[in-house]
């Protein structure tokens, strides 16, 4: 192995070999607890300490750094206390996600680390999101995140790069090529020569480093570095390197030849780099023994420590305190003077508004900025607020989740509009395992509202009607907004855009311009969790949202003699238990009114609260109205039969003479 110094001094040549050395002998004390049982996993990085340790050295503190579960010397790099990576490792509460993940799935804010999730792919997209946000600020800061050989066959992957490569990110997108997918060879998982050559389709420049030669990573990075700062661009980097040990330890490495093993051994980074120094009179013996002799020390001393720490009670409150960022709702009323607009409108002017709010709002969408979005709620945004802020993506909802979670690491605002609802299936992954998970998992929120047109109605077909709310509602850590009407739309939107936690806000695209309403025009929020009474009566409550809400008011206008309470929930997430239970136990009966397809929707959980909790009080079934088990199709007969709209008359008037 050739190392060429250059200008680095022997100080700092002794300081990056320390760093080396670190996580190798903390590796090796791993090994040791695992045989003990004292370590339940582990991810071994053995071999490919180089690179952790290169990026590292070559960032400043307060660039964000986007690890895996095998780059250790980043974490060390950044001096994070050792006994709270023990911690960590052991599931304790001075780790940083008090038992509820392990490994190096967790990220800091205090030293700019920002930890995977077991689904890879995300966080090369929100590597993109915190170069933005760096972009914006002009601030001069490069991000650098990791991945594997595997990971770049993941659609993420190439979502993040495109991106980058557009929006001309600086990102160092770093990945170490160590063969072997968990088992599966290099030579199964892709067919180019190099993944550096990958970077030529997206008009990026790319590099191969051995990335067994720490002075070879770290020269080559140093130079890159300061060439990203004067021209912001993404670089594409790969690593040449190989995992000593098993994909974890479990699963050994017996479907690696020998031969192979032999050869990368003689490549060892650590072991070179220290004979490079001792050949040199750079190091010597007795330093080297010295390094060592400290590095163990503090290892058994923060070992104790955690070692000491009691392990963690469960209470509920605690865990279930931690899902939410806690957000204390800010009342803001309006002043007398209105407007008759339309949904669509009241969209517009929340989203206006709040720009000139908060400064520090992005809206990302496909066509929304020139072309003004599908369906035009965002016209005239760019003269108002410029491009870097209205931000036209490519087709590729995935990474541009991600990036509104990165935005928001890096102190911006994010709103994420899909064109139609039901694009979100690309981009489901990074909604329920990021977003959604980020505050439980390590106290970090993820300030991005999702925007959702959506709905039936429109003879659109099975891929831009569907109102898919329960996909989110089921999953912890979302909020889920669905108004009915523009008074409603604009203050809840507010609200959202407001909120530091993630938001589903749902827009049914047939109210955008079939329904007017007298709207505020100077800037309001209204509280989450706040169903609307819309009309009261004694003999049955109707629970509705959306579209459902309108359909239930035309009903009741046909049927005058049925004396219902109509709750307009507004909100799925949090619900109105209160009001939806004090309702019925005054009607004692109860009928939910959805667009969404039957079995496994927002209906069937509030009827069965119901029956849990008014069971005494009620005189009848407590009946769902829904869409029809199928995808909703597209000719209007076929979809009107589809809609639940067309036998809810029926089911109603059932439950009052029941």
């Amino acid at each position: 192995m050739n190392f060429d110094r250059k200008n680095l001094t022997d100080s700092q040549l002794l300081d990056l070999y320390r760093r080396l050395l670190k996580p190798r002998l903390i590796e090796e004390k791993m090994l040791i607890l695992i045989r003990q049982g004292k370590v339940s996993k582990w991810f071994s990085g053995i071999g490919q300490e180089a690179i952790s340790v290169g990026v590292t050295a070559v960032l400043d503190k307060d660039e964000y750094i986007l690890p895996m579960h095998r780059n250790l010397g980043v974490f060390t790099g950044r001096d994070i206390p050792l006994h709270r990576l023990f911690s960590q490792w052991q599931g304790k509460a001075s780790g940083f996600t008090k038992g509820r993940d392990r490994s190096f799935h967790f990220g800091t804010q205090e030293y700019k680390i920002i930890g995977m999730i077991s689904h890879l792919g995300p966080q090369l997209g929100v590597a993109d999101g915190i170069a933005l946000a760096n972009k914006l600020q002009q601030n001069g800061k490069i991000t650098a995140v990791f991945t594997g050989e595997g990971a770049t066959s993941e659609g993420d992957f190439h979502e993040a790069l495109n991106i980058a490569s557009v929006w001309e990110l600086p990102v160092m997108f770093v990945i170490e090529n160590n063969g072997y997918g968990l088992s599966t060879p290099t030579n199964e998982q892709y067919r180019c020569e190099n993944l550096a050559d990958k970077g030529i389709g997206y008009g990026m420049e790319s590099h191969i480093i051995d990335g067994n030669n720490i002075l070879e990573v770290y020269n080559k990075l140093s130079e890159l570095k300061t060439s990203m700062i004067e021209n912001p661009r993404p670089i594409l980097l790969e690593f040449k390197t190989f995992r000593m040990r098993g994909h974890e330890e479990a699963s050994g490495t017996k479907y690696v030849p020998q031969e192979l093993m032999d050869m990368w051994a003689i490549k060892d980074p650590v072991d070179n780099f220290r004979k490079y120094l001792l050949d040199n009179n750079i190091l010597s013996t007795e330093n080297d023994e010295g390094f060592r002799s400290e590095i163990k020390h503090e290892i058994d001393d923060h070992l104790a420590i955690a070692n000491a720490e009691p392990e963690i009670e469960a209470t509920y409150d605690e865990e279930l305190n931690d899902v939410y960022k806690p957000y204390h709702f800010e009342l803001i009323n309006h002043s007398e003077a209105t407007e008759n607009i339309r949904l669509v409108d009241a969209i517009s002017q929340s989203l206006k508004q709040s720009m000139e709010r908060h400064d520090n709002l992005v809206i990302m969408g496909q066509d929304i900025a020139e072309y003004g979005g599908a369906f035009k709620i965002t016209d005239g945004f760019v003269a108002a607020f410029g491009k870097e802020r209205v931000i036209n993506t490519p087709i590729c909802e995935s990474a541009v989740v991600a990036a509104g979670m990165g935005l928001s690491i890096n102190g911006q605002k994010a709103i994420v509009e899909m064109q139609f609802a039901d694009f979100v299936s690309t981009g489901f992954n990074p909604i329920v395992n990021y977003l959604a998970k980020v505050h439980y998992r390590w106290q970090e929120n993820a300030d991005v509202v999702v925007r959702m047109p959506c709905g039936g109605g429109t003879q659109a077909g099975p891929f831009h009607s569907q109102t898919n709310e329960a996909w989110f509602t089921k999953t912890p850590g979302l909020k889920v907004v669905y108004p009915a009407f523009p008074y409603d739309a604009k203050g809840l939107l507010n609200t959202a855009i407001n909120d530091p936690n993630p938001v589903m806000y749902f827009e049914h695209k047939q109210l955008y311009r079939s329904v007017y309403q007298e709207v505020p025009t100077d800037y309001y929020t209204i509280p989450f969790g706040k169903a609307a009474l819309l009309k009261e009566g004694k003999a049955v409550t109707i629970i509705a949202f959306g579209a459902a809400v309108h359909w239930a008011l035309e009903t009741l206008d046909k049927n005058p003699e049925v004396s219902a309470d109509l709750l307009d929930l507004r909100t799925l997430q949090p619900l109105d238990t209160e009001a939806i239970y004090n309702s019925v136990k005054k009607t004692g009966k109860a009928i939910i009114l959805q667009e969404d397809s039957m079995f496994g929707g927002v209906a069937s959980d509030i009827a069965a609260m119901i029956m849990e909790n008014c069971f005494e009080y009620l005189d009848g079934p407590v009946k769902r109205v829904a869409s029809l088990d199928s995808p909703i199709p597209f000719t209007k007969a076929l979809e009107d039969q589809y809609l639940s709209k067309s036998r809810f008359e029926e089911a109603l008037r059932e439950l009052v003479a029941y």
